[in-house]
């Protein structure tokens, strides 16, 4: 049986006494991609900077396959685990390179090495960027600087790549664009965990849809083979719904 790249048991978090999330558990498979449902305020982003090491967690367990989240050392973790969240710092107008070399900057000794240079060429080459590397990265359009920041997370070679709403604010071409990058950094013998809210774009493009709601996580596969005729995306988004099913994939439209 294989583990799980991140398995969280009974997770709890409170700030300032409101309960963020309550006995969550969740776990998520190696080498696919799996994107995280729910409405705003339902807990998703506080999930992901606890998975991630920024908010310190008392209640509960996370592992990284199936190693305490916890007891990783920082440096064995920005292998493991890479993070970009749904709002950044803005980045003085150095070239695209330079960025995406940035993130390799936790396995420096004395500066980049040849193979930190090398990591980073073949990351833009495989984000389709290669031509943007002498751009400054404030020239650039939005849907741009979104591969940049993902190609300086995947520039770290971690083992699970975390995104926070990484096609927020994006075109249709950079959605898809986005995506299919993502889809293809998992079929790379990586592990992609995004929050989105487009249900439609998930379902597409990910293996594994999760749902948060009520401070507790829930696989939409076993809701749906709980009741296949349950409208699980009424539920989750307490809105009346339409379901239509294309290619397989399921489609999801305002009832009319």
């Amino acid at each position: 049986m294989n583990i799980a790249a991140i398995n969280i048991e009974n997770l709890s978090y409170s700030i300032q006494g409101n309960v963020i999330l309550d006995g969550l558990s969740l776990s998520l498979a190696t080498e696919q991609f799996s994107v995280i449902l729910g409405r705003n305020g339902s807990g998703k982003s506080t999930l992901f900077n606890l998975i991630t090491g920024k908010y310190a967690y008392q209640y509960g367990t996370i592992e990284l396959f199936g190693q305490e989240r916890s007891d990783i050392s920082e440096k064995s973790l920005a292998g493991t685990i890479g993070f970009l969240p749904q709002f950044h710092q803005s980045i003085f107008p150095f070239s695209v390179y330079d960025v995406v070399l940035t993130g390799r900057a936790a396995f420096y000794r004395f500066g980049p090495s040849r193979e930190d240079h090398e990591i980073v060429k073949q990351t833009l080459r495989n984000m389709g960027i290669s031509h943007l590397k002498d751009k400054s990265y404030t020239d650039l359009s939005g849907g741009e600087r979104q591969l940049v920041l993902i190609s300086r997370v995947m520039a770290q070679g971690p083992k699970i790549l975390v995104l926070d709403e990484p096609t927020n604010h994006l075109d249709l071409h950079f959605q898809t664009l986005v995506l299919d990058k993502l889809k293809t950094y998992s079929r790379n013998g990586h592990t992609v965990i995004c929050i989105m809210h487009d249900p439609n774009m998930a379902n597409i493009y990910a293996d594994h849809c999760y749902f948060i709601k009520e401070r507790k996580a829930y696989d939409s596969k076993l809701l749906k083979a709980e009741d296949p005729f349950r409208n699980i995306y009424e539920d989750l988004y307490d809105t009346r719904l339409m379901q239509i099913e294309v290619k397989n994939k399921t489609i999801i439209v305002p009832s009319f």
